[in-house]
């Protein structure tokens, strides 16, 4: 006997992974390339991050938009040496071994190339998922016998536009590589530090183009996953489009809550927003760290040189205009992160313990619906023990003098802080504004409020009108 179909009302409470599978999500392969595709991302970020703890980023001198061979015998190794000997960085150095060059130049190779990568595996994924690949039919089926319109597209309507984008920026972010490592080769770099370091500004710009373009993939991926229930409504037409006035499972979910437990969805939403705004914001002042070499200084938690706010070491005198004190002095910038790090893990602690302990995130009653289900309490748990790992974990690299291994680690937990907080406010989207105001917004939490709501409309909705699953084995 074959077994009984999974409600689509079922479906959205319990979220991913259910709708990874093309039975119930016929854009389920177009969600996982771009999810491959944020992990590709995910991997750069962590190469260039060694690639710039090892102090590899200028052992390639010139830039080809397609890319190049690594040199392949010793006299052309040494020809690329000897390129490598005319800029600032090597008059810097002075006493490296062909040996030694090529283990910094293969890591600055590989991260380009890496970047090349990533961009045919998007393009090539855009290009035949856009001409060639056809879903099967997908058909749901209710009691009252209507169907949804068959799926002609791989990509999702209107997702078009967000693949553009991507690609574009993905594009954009090797010319901001570029931009960032010319910044080292020349002799103005040597005066901000008697060092030749590329500009740390141009560095934050290249790592924040890089998490910006991983959030969005990461994002998108995870909306064309929940596209079913996001979209799809449970009395759908046999029309060639799906009736604007029936609602998709997403939005039943919003109605069916009661007024207590949309506020306290929508406040803990409001918390994992806030949390990843400050995750980006520690990110980026992190690139202001290693771009001033400031992790090697102040070696010690809480204080800094005995001080929980080192004034004196906070202001350079002879910097001009004295906001860039606030980047490019050690003290300041280090003091920076400390602070957006630690309000980081006791923000994303906070909200995590809000939404998973409250009341209202834990009732769930043939009367009353979680304000959380179970895919955003996973989320939130994740993001509060991420958070406060990678705390921990930035930390100990502070104390053990930036080694390559945990500044490396740290600089990945980060990403992992961010993934957490995305999949968290993803999974809660059901109390985003957009989501409310598809039900009748400030209107139907008044009227929630005089009637009750509660989980038997969504049942009846979501469980009864939505019988089966149906998929018809035609390419």
């Amino acid at each position: 006997m074959a077994a009984a179909p999974t409600p689509l009302s079922k479906i959205y409470t319990q979220g991913l992974p259910l709708l990874t599978t093309s039975t119930l999500n016929p854009h389920a392969p177009v969600g996982k390339w771009l999810l491959s595709t944020s992990g590709l991302v995910f991997a750069m970020v962590h190469i260039g991050g060694i690639t710039r703890l090892t102090k590899s980023g200028l052992s390639m001198t010139d830039w080809k938009p397609l890319g190049s061979r690594p040199p392949m015998t010793t006299e052309e190794w040494e020809v690329e040496f000897d390129r490598y000997k005319t800029y600032p960085e090597w008059q810097q150095r002075q006493n490296m071994s062909l040996d030694e060059f090529k283990y910094i130049y293969f890591w600055e190779w590989g991260h380009r190339m890496m970047g090349r990568v990533v961009g045919v595996f998007f393009g090539g994924g855009w290009a035949y998922f856009t001409w060639l690949h056809r879903p099967k039919t997908f058909t749901v089926e209710s009691m009252m016998g209507d169907t949804i319109p068959k799926i002609t597209s791989a990509i999702p309507a209107g997702y078009q536009p967000r693949m553009a984008l991507l690609f574009a920026m993905g594009g954009t972010q090797g010319l901001v590589g570029w931009w960032m490592v010319k910044s080292g080769l020349g002799e103005d770099r040597r005066g901000d530090r008697n060092e030749i370091r590329v500009s740390p500004y141009r560095l934050a710009a290249h790592l924040g183009m890089a998490v910006g373009t991983y959030s969005l993939l990461t994002w998108t991926g995870l909306n064309v996953l929940s596209y079913p229930t996001d979209a799809y409504s449970a009395t759908a037409t046999t029309k060639e489009t799906v009736q604007k006035s029936a609602m998709s499972l997403l939005n039943q979910y919003t109605k069916s809550l009661t007024p207590s437990a949309m506020q306290h969805a929508q406040r803990t939403r409001i918390g994992v927003l806030s949390t990843l705004a400050l995750t980006g914001c520690t990110i980026l002042s992190g690139a202001f760290v290693a771009g001033n070499d400031a992790g090697n200084a102040y070696n010690t938690y809480p204080l800094m040189n005995d001080q929980f706010i080192p004034w004196d070491d906070m202001v350079d005198s002879d910097l001009a205009p004295k906001w860039r004190n606030m980047f490019e002095t050690t003290a300041t910038v280090q003091w920076n992160h400390r602070m957006l790090g630690t309000s980081t893990a006791l923000t994303a602690l906070g909200v995590a313990g809000y939404g998973l302990l409250h009341p209202a995130g834990r009732t769930a009653s043939a009367k009353s619906l979680a304000s959380i289900t179970p895919q955003a309490a996973r989320g939130l748990m994740a993001l509060g023990t991420a958070a406060t790992a990678q705390m921990s974990l930035g930390i100990a690299t502070l104390l053990n003098y930036v080694p390559v291994s945990l500044a490396a680690c740290h600089q990945l937990g980060s990403l992992v802080v961010l993934t957490t907080g995305i999949y968290s406010a993803h999974s809660l989207r059901y109390a985003s504004r957009s989501a409310l105001s598809a039900v009748g917004g400030k209107a139907f939490l008044e009227k929630g409020a005089s009637i009750g709501g509660g989980a038997a409309q969504f049942g009846k909705a979501g469980t009864t009108v939505v019988s089966k699953v149906k998929v018809a084995s035609k390419l």
